[in-house]
């Protein structure tokens, strides 16, 4: 069931001919090309009931055709009505019974149904002989992964990847597998090879620049990149990812250019356009990021993203209480993001609400107990009230979960010190200075009377002595 959509700007002719008829509530003839088209539109734009509709109009002038009960059953996946997208499959196929799109998505519905076994029994017949080989054999990688198989995972990924070298999610999910088996680094001469028989080919350079970003090796990463985009200019993708790594680098203005690139090159999408308004706002410009950001929602009004930019910049400017509504928007749609309860957080504590500051930090605190951020100021509300107790038992929490962080050290003892719990503090103190000893001016953030820093100093001297 191959697709062939239309350019880009005789594709939004057909959109809006196409909404003009509803508008108008005028019967109007698509061919089913245009039809696919319209309805992926939708689809991926983040509008399912348009999708939908656009369905319903279809199967009424296409009442037999395969590909639109494909369309249906994927945007009935999408919104997790598995088994109502298997009926819709078991259709298709009976009309159309070795169309590989078709065996590909009932592989896939199965996995997402989380009936492994039976999605591989279903796939594994259909290896030998099949069109788009490669994304049967991601497929069924991609069954094994979410098995909890991921050695069998990899082997489907990198079959999927030699048949097509070029097939991005095949790679991400290599990547990924690869990582959570501890796999990745040694990996690297699996992905040179590619390199070595061809070097110059754009997609061997692009799948290297992925590892390097997965392992953090962001000046690599960056390097490979470039070279994907030289020898393939309209890269969208290397582009994209160009500008995330930029983003790592904090080299915001070349990062801007990479998403600007990224924008022309394809249709407008909420996630580079979310992009493009996090690098304007790294760079001051606000209200610029705040367009792109809302760019983003009308083209999919439960982007949580770009309503936690929104709310992100928001408080940037001191606006906090038009922040919060954005930020309860973000939760709303996902709820275990650590970083938007960590902001939701500070701006309820900047306007005075400690109760509901308090409620977000401890919330982030169980989905990203390992952010040392989240325990200083979590633990800096009670001290800041004045309850010393309750401050020092939130950063001796931290400390448990992040032994070797040297100002969670620091900050306890300088809670100890503020509640006379010298002998304690000195424990605290010295754990802190043999983890980093430089760290220790943080200490003079709490202690700024004269008299108090040369007491400390004298402390620090002793144990600089000592160390030395």
């Amino acid at each position: 069931m191959a697709r062939h959509f239309k350019n880009r700007e005789e594709g939004k002719e057909w959109i809006a001919r196409y909404e003009e008829m509803l508008d108008r509530q005028e019967a109007c003839f698509f061919d089913l090309e245009t039809f696919d088209y319209i309805i992926n539109h939708y689809n991926e734009t983040g509008q399912p009931e348009r999708a939908l509709k656009a369905c319903d109009l279809a199967s009424q002038q296409y009442p037999f055709s395969a590909e639109i009960l494909h369309s249906r059953a994927q945007i009935l996946a999408n919104l997790g009505q598995v088994e109502a997208a298997l009926e819709l499959i078991d259709q298709a196929v009976s009309l159309q019974p070795n169309d590989t799109d078709l065996i590909v998505l009932r592989g896939a519905l199965l996995t997402q149904a989380q009936r492994y076994e039976e999605a591989i029994q279903h796939m594994e017949p259909y290896l030998d002989g099949i069109e788009e080989r490669d994304e049967l054999l991601f497929a069924m990688g991609m069954a094994y992964q979410h098995w909890g198989r991921y050695d069998e995972a990899i082997h489907f990924h990198k079959k999927a990847l030699e048949a097509n070298l070029t097939h991005e999610d095949a790679l991400y999910e290599l990547a990924y597998c690869l990582e959570i088996t501890g796999q990745l680094e040694s990996s690297l001469s699996y992905y040179k090879k590619f390199i070595d028989l061809d070097p110059f080919s754009a997609p061997a350079w692009y799948n290297l620049g992925i590892v390097y970003s997965k392992m953090e090796e962001h000046e690599e990463a960056l390097q490979a990149y470039e070279y994907a985009t030289l020898l393939k200019a309209d890269f969208a993708s290397a582009w994209f990812n160009m500008g995330n790594t930029y983003m790592n680098l904090e080299r915001y203005d070349e990062a801007l250019k990479s998403y600007l690139r990224t924008r022309d090159l394809e249709e407008k999408n909420p996630e580079t356009l979310t992009c493009l308004g996090a690098c304007y706002e790294r760079l001051g410009q606000y209200d610029r990021a705040l367009s792109q950001y809302r760019q983003a929602l009308k083209l999919d009004s439960e982007y949580d993203d770009a309503y936690y930019g929104i709310g992100s910049c928001l408080m940037a400017q001191n606006k906090n209480y038009e922040a919060i509504h954005f930020l309860r928007k973000a939760i709303k749609l996902n709820e275990d993001n650590d970083l938007y309860w960590i902001d939701l957080a500070r701006a309820e504590y900047r306007i005075g609400n400690v109760i509901s500051s308090t409620e977000a930090y401890e919330r982030a605190s169980f989905l990203e107990p390992e952010n040392a951020e989240l325990w200083q100021e979590w633990s800096y509300i009670y001290f800041d009230q004045g309850d010393y107790e309750r401050a020092i038992s939130l950063i001796t929490s931290g400390i448990d979960e992040l032994p070797n962080d040297a100002e969670l050290h620091y900050r306890c003892a300088a809670y100890l010190l503020c509640d006379s719990q010298y002998k304690e503090a000195l424990i605290y103190l010295e754990n802190a200075l043999i983890l980093d000893f430089d760290k220790h001016t943080v200490l003079f953030e709490f202690f700024t009377e004269p008299q108090s820093r040369k007491a400390l100093y004298k402390i620090i001297d002793q144990f600089r002595t000592k160390g030395a």
